[in-house]
């Protein structure tokens, strides 16, 4: 029979067994990272492709890619429309499509099916205009100008999106974190005005990436809005992100907007109001000048693929504006668990063999 000695080691064993597991699992616990996603579902960090210098664009708002592959860029100053085409490798401006309109304040470009370029000139900082407008410049022929009426009275709005069907979607930029979604009650009238009719709303979730000239009010104020190419992704941005949505397969971009959104921070741009998309599902973003601090061209490769990853073919609902989404179970947990419990288990194990020593010992 034992002695009291060896008792007491094989009673040490099993404390020793038990603490060892417990100890083990939360260091593995403190160890693992707060939060990690499954890398094919995170977009790279934008790439700066060139920097803004031509005067003309100091106050870069709008980007659009046409059918051929060339980036246009829009100011939304002057008193005219004109579209300048960029060298993606230098921001050189390498061509100029003008039209004779005088826009009070465009604030996005779009292009539609059709490849004709839409001017939003729906900018109202003061909220005091009696209608809004679109501006439509053609591959060829004359350009057309349709006036809008809001039914909610007026609105800013920097963000223009052209879906497949060729209709325009219109989204406000508003300070309180939730955005209007606007399109036209019917047929666009020419000069018009068409009423607009509210189709639906978006917001974001909370975002702790900085940037843009109003500080954390920036994180929920739409600045501009792209479709991909192939109209399978449609895209808001904020001074601090951008926010890409699966469109569904009826091709709606309302109800699109009413989805999760897949979040990449574009942080500290100056002024960040542009945005596009290349043929290939890179995303451009582009920022205006604001004093010293010179705006540029960002490239995030890969936005389609990893917005068609994370997201579900038919969209699921989108929490509340500024809410913070409840976290998915990180890739990392299930292993830390499963293998915290078994360490557990075999301090379990060892505590057990020695009580089972000492009740052997009294028989």
């Amino acid at each position: 029979m034992p002695g009291r000695a060896s008792l007491r080691a094989a009673e040490r064993t099993g404390g020793v067994g038990l603490a060892l597991g417990a100890v083990l699992l939360l260091t593995l616990l403190l160890a693992a990272p707060v939060s990690a996603a499954p890398a094919a579902l995170v977009p790279p960090a934008p790439e700066e492709r060139c920097t803004v210098t031509d005067r003309r664009l100091v106050e870069l708002s709008g980007l659009a890619v046409a059918p051929d592959g060339g980036v246009w860029a829009m100011s939304d100053g002057g008193r005219r429309v004109a579209l300048h085409r960029l060298d993606l490798d230098t921001c050189a401006v390498v061509g100029t499509r003008t039209a004779p309109l005088d826009p009070y304040d465009a604030e996005d470009l779009a292009i539609a099916p059709d490849g004709a370029f839409w001017v939003a000139d729906t900018g109202d900082n003061d909220r005091v205009r009696d209608t809004v407008a679109l501006l439509v410049l053609p591959p060829d022929g004359a350009s057309r100008l349709h006036r809008l009426t809001y039914p909610d009275g007026p609105h800013d709005a920097e963000a223009l999106l052209i879906g497949a069907d060729g209709v325009p979607v219109v989204v406000t930029k508003e300070v309180s974190g939730t955005a209007g979604v606007y399109r036209p009650a019917g047929p666009l009238a020419e000069p018009g005005p068409t009423p607009l009719v509210r189709a639906g709303s978006a917001g974001f979730p909370r975002s702790e990436t900085r940037g843009g000239p109003i500080g954390s009010l920036g994180a929920f104020t739409v600045t501009g809005g792209a479709t991909s190419a192939g109209h399978e992704v449609v895209a808001l941005r904020t001074y601090t992100d951008a926010w890409l949505y699966r469109v569904p397969p009826s091709g709606d971009l309302v109800a699109a907007l009413q989805g999760m959104p897949l979040q990449v921070p574009l942080a500290d741009e100056p002024q960040g109001e542009a945005l596009a998309f290349l043929a290939d599902g890179t995303l451009l973003s582009g920022s205006e000048t604001r004093g010293v601090d010179r705006g540029a061209l960002r490239a995030v490769p890969r936005a389609v693929e990893a917005a068609l990853a994370a997201a579900p073919a038919e969209p699921t609902a989108a929490p509340p504006p500024a809410a913070t989404p409840p976290e998915p179970a990180p890739d990392w947990l299930p292993a830390v668990i499963g293998g915290g419990v078994a360490v557990v288990v075999l301090g379990l194990l060892a505590g057990a063999m020695a009580m089972h020593g000492r009740r052997r010992s009294r028989v």
